[in-house]
């Protein structure tokens, strides 16, 4: 039997090109990286904020696919309209290697004012469309440009505070996008009958903006930027790396099925007879069980392995899709799915940037992160348009939606295992 390495920080000396050679009073050897304190739990609770704001925005937007079916653009296929929440993915993460270039060379102060002015901006000037195009304008390109840099900001400073436990950190500040995941759908649902859509959203807007300055003033990096030239080789050196292609694959597969049962689980189930006003609650209850989703598997895998976890928890979530999402036609059915689903795809977020921290020097990361959701972003593209287009291929039915989100996750499971065993050399028994 292969030895195990006796923890995790181990395993990231040995896989990641960090720090073996530095003396230890560089501030990147992992002696010197503070696990703790007020300044790093403040970055932390800015970092909340942010995914709060970004991702949390995201696990939201299924009430929009339904609400705008059934309102401003009842006139469009549900194809159609799933472009708008697409666009919106593609839009937030293919410009995240510039982003990261920028984080890298001036640190994320920048990139937060930028951030929450166009994301502030897009959802204000959602609140006035009535035309299709007008929501792919405001909702589906201003507003994620915000987004990316949001996101970027938060994910890339917290490895510099954290190291023994950067896997539970980086769980802790995803868990803010379950939780903006439930109190988003559940304001939409509350506040659209009884004050309108044009100010529920921007009340929305506000309670974005009042969080973000929250972590204008608390996110920071330990480490000063490290500035590099702008020129196309920055963007494309981490593909020279077997670990990085490897993990990008998987994550762009899994990508591809992730959000589809999150933008059509209220249209499902409110086509298989449940109640409006249950249905809305259904996209709370996916993300409520998405924070400890987030939470324990990010815990966890600073004792068994970050990629140890991913590929455990990518396989259940193919798992739930195909077993319970397919044959799902009860009340019960579905709010069994969404918190199962929820909990299983949650890890995704919370592990993804710890694994691309893994395996990169400190200073490469922001571009990594970058990099990374620059080619999923093409899978958020296509994946909710295709599995509407099967919808209508399928007459409104939405079992072949299900199968092809369930097939997608479990492709990118797969790669994410495939990964886990080429960077363990092979090894079964070893923390990863």
């Amino acid at each position: 039997m292969d030895e195990k390495p006796q923890n995790s920080a181990d395993v990231e000396k040995q896989t990641a090109p960090t720090n073996a050679t530095l003396p230890p009073t560089s501030p990147y050897h992992p002696s010197q990286f503070p696990d703790g304190g007020r300044q790093a739990f403040l970055c932390l609770l800015g970092g909340f904020c942010c995914l709060f704001c970004s991702f949390g925005w995201l696990n939201c937007l299924g009430v929009f696919q339904n609400y705008y079916q059934m309102h401003q653009l009842h006139d469009y296929s549900p194809s159609t309209i799933a472009w708008i929440s697409s666009i919106q993915i593609f839009v937030m993460f293919f410009p995240g290697p510039i982003v990261g270039w920028v984080y890298d060379n001036h640190g994320p102060r920048y990139l937060l004012i930028f951030g929450t002015f166009f994301h502030v901006l897009g959802l204000m000037m959602t609140s006035l469309c009535t035309e299709y195009w007008q929501f792919i304008l405001a909702q589906g390109i201003c507003s994620p440009l915000g987004l990316n840099c949001i996101f970027q900001a938060g994910t890339s400073t917290i490895p510099t505070w954290f190291f023994k436990k950067r896997g539970l950190a980086y769980g802790v500040m995803a868990a803010g996008s379950g939780l903006g995941g439930i109190i988003f759908p559940i304001m939409a649902s509350h506040l659209i009958p009884k004050v309108g859509f044009g100010w529920t959203m921007r009340t929305i807007a506000f309670l974005i903006l009042g969080l973000m300055i929250v972590a204008n003033f608390t996110v920071s990096s330990r480490l000063p930027p490290k500035p590099r030239e702008f020129a196309l080789k920055v963007f494309l050196e981490p593909f020279k790396d077997v670990k990085f292609v490897l993990l990008t694959t998987a994550s762009f597969l899994f990508f591809m099925g992730l959000f589809i049962p999150i933008n059509f689980i209220e249209v499902e189930a409110i086509h298989g007879g449940m109640s409006t006003r249950l249905a809305g609650y259904l996209l709370a209850i996916l993300n409520a069980a998405s924070i400890f989703g987030r939470i324990i598997p990010g815990a966890l895998a600073d004792k068994v392995g970050k990629f140890n976890m991913q590929s455990l928890w990518c396989t259940v979530a193919g798992i739930v899709v195909l077993a319970l999402g397919i044959p799902a036609s009860s009340n019960a059915a579905f709010i069994t799915f969404a918190a199962l689903y929820g909990f299983a795809s949650g890890a995704f977020v919370s592990l993804l940037p710890a694994q691309v921290a893994q395996i990169s020097k400190v200073e490469q990361i922001g571009v990594r992160i970058g990099v990374v959701f620059a080619c999923t972003s093409i899978a958020g593209l296509v994946g909710s348009p295709i599995a509407g287009a099967i919808v209508d291929a399928n007459h409104g039915s939405f079992w072949g939606l299900n199968v092809f989100s369930g097939v997608m996750i479990l492709a990118g499971s797969s790669i994410f295992a495939f990964t886990r065993m080429y960077i363990a050399d092979w090894k079964l028994l070893t923390i990863v």
